[in-house]
């Protein structure tokens, strides 16, 4: 049965192996065992799952994955945890440990020598200062799972959720939303922590969507266009994209194909849908 779901047995296992937490590594355990079952109850981990946990700390939410998961494969980049895990983890045989940045693993790599032909769910109560680095790795890159259940900053998990108009609507709404189906579960107060963390939380899951031929071949140019609109937001979409220099079309060119299939040019980039930006790379013919 899972043991660290609590403050004191919590700090009991970082006195043993005298840790100290670096700022460097944003890390945030959790000692709610409440919010640790709804968790995996949330990413409905099934003893069929591999579950790929992100940055597991001292294996707290590890030991209620173990629990219901076929195998749980932790990838931890602070190597002072690795012998922590080694010893909390010790009763589970189902656990492997993999010191390394997750932005560095090659997936394809790891499902071949690990031998997973199961369904695939992230699972992760991820250090905020790379929360976007790390979905987007995972998105982005050709990775066969089924769903990403995350504890981010609240406010983050609102901005893969928004709608378009919304001032938490931008880049990363966009990328999320054509790569899964998110949805936020619930929110945690800062006291389910150590050391507590300044803000509130929220646990969100991301359910992959099955992309088209035509999706994944306008994936990169539709992104492109995303980004030259966000990044010049307050300008209208014409010129965000003109000045971005993605297409080879002329400014006039441009407004003209922009009216032609309904896309107001004075637009900005929090007003467009994703079906909007799909339409406006196509029309705009960027590279």
């Amino acid at each position: 049965m899972p043991q660290l779901d609590s403050y004191s047995k919590t700090i009991e296992v970082l006195n043993k192996y005298d840790f100290h937490f670096k700022k460097k590594y944003g890390q945030n355990f959790l000692i709610d065992s409440d919010i640790l079952r709804d968790i995996v109850e949330g990413a409905e981990v099934t003893e069929y799952d591999t579950v790929i946990e992100i940055g597991p700390g001292v294996g707290s939410l590890t030991q209620y994955l173990a629990e219901a998961a076929g195998r749980v494969i932790c990838i931890e980049l602070d190597d002072r945890l690795v012998p922590i895990l080694h010893d909390t983890l010790s009763e589970y045989d189902n656990v492997t440990i993999i010191n390394d940045d997750v932005l560095d693993v090659d997936f394809e790599k790891l499902f071949k020598d690990e031998n997973i032909t199961g369904p695939v769910k992230f699972v992760a109560n991820l250090p905020y200062y790379i929360t976007t680095p790390i979905i987007l790795g995972i998105l982005q890159r050709d990775i066969d799972f089924d769903s990403i259940t995350v504890m981010v900053q609240r406010e983050v998990a609102e901005r893969m959720q928004a709608k378009p108009g919304t001032s938490e609507y931008g880049a990363l709404t966009l990328a999320v939303q054509f790569y899964t189906d998110p949805e936020i579960l619930f929110t945690v107060k800062p006291e389910s922590f150590v050391p507590r963390p300044k803000v509130e939380s929220a646990v969100i899951t991301l359910h992959r969507k099955e992309l088209t031929e035509e999706q994944k071949q306008i994936q990169g140019p539709l992104f492109r266009t995303i980004r030259a609109a966000f990044n010049q937001r307050r300008k209208t979409l014409v010129n965000a994209i003109y000045n971005a220099g993605i297409s080879d079309m002329s400014k006039k060119e441009m407004e003209d194909a922009m009216w032609n299939s309904c896309i107001t040019t004075t637009w900005r980039a929090e007003v467009l849908t994703l079906d909007d930006y799909i339409k406006l790379t196509k029309v705009l013919k960027v590279k």
